[in-house]
């Protein structure tokens, strides 16, 4: 099992880009409460790789699998509870380096977190 599988997240495409689905659960949070920050990053960067890789390959024609080797974070809010839902897309596309911006959202449509990530071929 993979570890987005694993954590619950759930992709699809939704209007011709692929998002991400998070459903809130107690062993997503800290202990305050709110879902902890790595669990936003993580749907950030999974959804982020997901978007790198379909766009070099719509690019260049060639299946590569694309790293993060770079991850910039504002954390801007937090929530109990609800749902995550996170939006990513290409900045720049290159043969070498790919940038993605990523926007995570809670409930009320509130943003969480803005994610830009830089990946590269492997």
């Amino acid at each position: 099992m993979t570890f987005d599988r694993f954590v619950g997240m759930e992709f699809e495409e939704e209007g011709g880009e692929l998002v991400a689905r998070l459903a809130v659960q107690a062993h997503h949070c800290n202990p305050t409460g709110n879902v902890n920050g790595g669990v936003i990053l993580s749907l950030a960067d999974n959804l982020a790789t997901g978007v790198a890789n379909r766009a070099y390959l719509a690019k260049t024609g060639e299946q590569r699998f694309l790293v993060a080797v770079d991850l910039h974070a504002v954390m801007l809010a937090n929530q109990q509870g609800g749902a995550l839902r996170a939006v990513a897309r290409p900045v720049r596309v290159g043969r070498r380096v790919t940038v993605i911006r990523t926007e995570v959202r809670g409930e009320g449509d509130r943003v969480l977190a803005e994610v830009t990530s830089t990946h590269v071929p492997t």
